[in-house]
C-alpha cells in the first residue's frame, strides 16, 4: 500500500516534469522563430531585388514580375529554368494601390462574423 502511493506521486512528478519541458521547448520554437524572422526580413531591407507578382501558369510553372533595380522583367519560372520574357517599363505596369494592413484582433473579427451571421445559421451570405 505504502509504495502505490510513491508510485503515484512519481508519474505526477514526471508527467508535471515533461509538461514543463514541452512548454519550455515551445516557448523556445516560438521565438526563436520571430527572432530568425525579424532577421531574415532585416536582410532583405534596402535590397534592389524585389518579385512583384506572380501568376501560376500550371503545376511548378509561374509567370512573374520583378524590380531588379530600375528595370521591370518578366520571366517564367519553373522548376528547374527561369526564362527572360520581356522587359517592361514603369508605365506597362499597373500597381494595385498598398493597403496597411492593420492589426486586427479576434473580438472584431467574431463581431464581423455575427453581423453576417446574426442567428449563427449554417447559411451562406450571398443566399439569402
Amino acid at each position: 500500500m505504502l509504495t502505490a502511493g510513491f508510485n503515484t506521486l512519481d508519474s505526477i512528478a514526471q508527467l508535471l516534469t515533461v509538461l514543463l519541458m514541452f512548454v519550455f521547448v515551445l516557448a523556445l520554437t516560438f521565438f526563436v522563430t520571430r527572432w530568425l524572422a525579424r532577421y531574415q526580413k532585416g536582410q532583405w531591407a534596402g535590397s534592389n531585388i524585389e518579385i512583384l507578382e506572380t501568376c501560376p501558369m500550371g503545376n511548378g510553372k509561374y509567370i512573374q514580375i520583378a524590380r531588379i533595380g530600375d528595370i521591370y522583367v518578366a520571366m517564367a519560372v519553373c522548376k528547374d529554368t527561369v526564362t527572360f520574357l520581356a522587359r517592361l517599363t514603369e508605365e506597362q505596369i499597373k500597381m494595385p494601390p498598398r493597403e496597411e494592413k492593420k492589426n486586427r484582433n479576434f473580438k472584431e473579427l467574431l463581431q464581423k462574423a455575427k453581423a453576417v451571421y446574426p442567428e449563427g445559421g449554417e447559411k451562406h451570405p450571398k443566399e439569402e
